[in-house]
């Protein structure tokens, strides 16, 4: 009776990589580009031209360092949805089975600390040295990326593996969690730890900021500042909304619901969701960085931007060579 709910089960599998398969092509030949091009252009400004870090400066490093590691996995999907068939391995399969549990657990807890920074820059101002330390910033990224690690290392040993029946020529671990549900203490752990205790942090931070701002404790802050906090805490709350939420509330119903099966497209989705943040990510670099803002925008609009300037020029009467233009921009 087992096998026969096993080998259905893997049908229902088998059905739905077709069903989702062209889809996932698509979706991940777009997600590539983009999110490429935005946290390597985010990393290249906060670790080359920042010239002032902070330790919302390391938190965003680490973002977009984050971003990118998940982002060197990406080719190997559209490979497999291309050809419909698995080519790398089963050791390789697991580890990115793995990836798509570590990626969320890593990014919300650097959401978490982004949070807990702007707090203590709008709440308690009287700490304002604390935002400076990056020595500690980096310390708590650094224990929070080997946490991670060590807590999702046991994926890699899965018994229930819906790839065995198929000779390991699919990669159902890309998407299904439900074969991780035979160490449910662990996994409970794992929600607790990486998805409701840093979503408590936000929670608590957002509130109190919002109270602030609302009540007038914070008349020091110039508008500029209370307008970008502001969209900060938007930001923050919209990603992890739409990103991390409907992943793991997914994650928690198929270790408690029986009839997985009705979880399936449900768990394919919500993942969708979650690997958009590698894209969704420019949003927070844009409003936290002006240098992101300057040099991205200035790249993006490169020809418009030599335009306006030349016709500044013309008007104030002085023409600058192109080449003085170009040194300005670096």
């Amino acid at each position: 009776m087992e096998d026969g709910n096993h080998s259905q089960a893997t049908t229902l599998h088998i059905w739905q990589f077709e069903e989702y398969g062209i889809t996932a092509l698509v979706y991940y030949s777009i997600v590539l580009p983009v999110g490429l091009f935005v946290n390597i252009t985010a990393l290249w400004v906060f670790s080359c031209t920042t010239k002032k870090r902070t330790t919302v400066t390391v938190y965003m490093m680490n973002v977009a360092l984050l971003d990118l590691m998940f982002l060197l996995f990406v080719p190997f999907r559209i490979i497999y949805y291309a050809k419909q068939s698995w080519d790398f391995g089963d050791v390789f399969c697991r580890i990115m089975g793995a990836i798509t549990v570590f990626y969320p657990s890593v990014t919300l807890w650097l959401l978490a600390f982004i949070s807990a920074d702007r707090y203590m820059a709008i709440v308690q101002p009287k700490h304002i040295k604390e935002l400076k330390n990056i020595s500690k910033a980096m310390a708590a990224c650094f224990g929070i990326w080997i946490m991670t690690i060590v807590t999702t290392t046991p994926l890699l040993f899965v018994y229930n593996d819906p790839d065995k029946d198929y000779n390991f020529t699919t990669c159902f671990k890309l998407f299904d969690v439900i074969h991780f549900k035979q160490n449910k203490i662990l996994n409970y752990a794992r929600l607790i730890f990486f998805f409701l205790i840093p979503l408590l942090i936000m929670i608590g931070c957002y509130t109190i900021i919002i109270y602030s701002l609302i009540s007038g404790r914070t008349s020091r802050l110039k508008p500029k500042a209370k307008k970008k906090s502001i969209r900060i805490i938007v930001t923050l709350i919209m990603q992890v909304l739409v990103c991390f939420v409907p992943f793991h509330v997914c994650f928690l119903l198929t270790m408690i619901r029986e009839q997985e099966k009705y979880y399936l497209s449900l768990v394919k989705v919500c993942t969708f969701l979650m690997n958009l943040s590698t894209c969704l990510d420019v949003i927070l670099y844009y409003i936290v960085s002006k240098q992101f803002q300057a040099r991205v925008i200035s790249v993006i609009w490169y020809r418009n931007y030599l335009r306006s300037v030349r016709r500044k020029s013309m008007r104030s009467g002085s023409i600058r060579s192109l080449s003085n233009i170009n040194s300005e921009m670096m």
